[in-house]
């Protein structure tokens, strides 16, 4: 029987907890520096109102992958539920991503799927042939107008620079749709836990080989007591920022509470508008359709660059932060019995289904593999957006 440490309670962490309990005879000590496990997907009930929470920003569980559907229903009920945001705009409400109806609203037209999609290539920027940031990449798909109404200000105010600064991926995450599909997600199987999330890694956590130790900060001197150390947290805090600091944007949270039952008439609305500071209003009551509430309660979501103190959410991945990470990674094939893994630990823009998908993978991995693991990869499934 070895000694495991799993550095973060959070998804990723657990999930991976989870696998090595079960399929191994090692002890597994995971330890997280908040009070609670679950990481970002925290979820919790509001003690005035009693709705439940997501703490840290709105989590909608969305995969495609039946088995990964399948792995996380075992630790709670999910409830179906498909996630339908508005952007607020100086031209009106609309729905979000770009449908069909988005744009015959936007246009006041009546187009049909090939018409509109002839219209919105008429509006694109012909002149770019292979976009090389967020910029082009919106202006060759759909045109100044859409891109100046829904994208280039609301970038600005959720990454906290220019749109020509960031990659042409972020943007290919959202897709244009030419029909009147308006679900965020569009996978096969969304849902969220009728429990909450915690609920669900504290499930997963219950396994006698498993012990959690919250409320600790890891130090990198406790490597000695372990055979082997799983570390999901920021890798270039690992380092203690030796190489410099890698850009993450942290989120600020501004809760308020109102006296009726629905306060926005929607669970997310998204604010394009540069003129106002927030960029989303989450009511959280419409996460939990199931429930009924007599008041409620929202937040106004406020993205800020991390600073110390900060809790950090989103790699930025600027082309400076590409250039530290590979000094970063370098450094992490040099660790002895040490692997980096989550949204944190290899510094790339995960949902929740992926980490799921790459803990089991690294759990899996390790399982197979034999003391004294130290030829065992610093980094498994390390592909990222460009």
């Amino acid at each position: 029987m070895a000694k495991i440490l799993v550095v973060g309670a959070g998804l990723s962490g657990a999930v991976l907890a989870q696998q090595l309990a079960a399929h191994t005879d090692h002890k597994i000590i995971i330890v997280d520096e908040r009070p609670h496990v679950a990481g970002n997907c925290h979820t919790a009930r509001h003690p005035p109102t009693g709705i439940m929470t997501h703490v840290y920003g709105p989590h909608i569980f969305n995969t495609s992958d039946l088995q990964i559907w399948q792995y996380i229903k075992q630790f709670g009920q999910f409830a179906n539920y498909v996630n339908r945001v508005k952007a607020v705009t100086e031209l009106g409400v609309f729905s979000l991503p770009i449908n069909l109806l988005t744009i015959n609203q936007l246009f006041k037209t009546t187009f049909n799927p090939r018409e509109a999609q002839a219209f919105i290539h008429a509006q694109a920027d012909a002149s770019i042939d292979d976009p090389s940031n967020f910029e082009e990449q919106a202006l060759k798909s759909v045109g100044p107008l859409i891109y100046e109404a829904f994208f280039r200000d609301y970038t600005i105010k959720q990454w906290g620079c220019d749109p020509k600064e960031l990659p042409a991926s972020i943007l290919k995450r959202l897709p244009i749709r030419f029909n009147y599909d308006d679900r965020y997600y569009s996978n096969k199987y969304q849902g969220i836990p009728i429990e909450g999330y915690t609920v669900i890694v504290e499930r997963m956590l219950a396994d006698p080989n498993i012990v959690v130790r919250l409320s600790e900060r890891y130090d990198p001197s406790w490597n000695l007591e372990f055979d082997y150390v799983f570390y999901s947290g920021p890798i270039d805090a690992y380092f203690s920022y030796r190489e410099g600091r890698l850009g993450y944007r942290s989120l600020i949270f501004q809760q308020e509470i109102y006296a009726g039952s629905d306060y926005q008439g929607n669970a997310v609305l998204n604010y394009c508008q540069g003129s106002i500071p927030y960029t989303r209003v989450h009511e959280h009551a419409h996460f939990t359709p199931w429930e009924t509430h007599r008041s409620s309660v929202y937040y106004h979501e406020f993205s800020k660059e991390t600073e110390p103190t900060d809790t950090p959410f989103y790699p930025k991945r600027l082309r400076a932060d590409k250039v530290l990470l590979t000094k970063y990674r370098a450094l992490g094939a040099l660790e002895k019995n040490v692997s980096f893994l989550g949204r944190l630990g290899t510094y790339r823009y995960l949902d929740m289904q992926h980490v799921v998908k790459d803990s089991i993978s690294a759990a899996m991995a390790f399982a197979r593999s034999t003391p004294p693991w130290d030829r065992f990869p610093a980094f498994l499934n390390t592909e990222a957006e460009e």
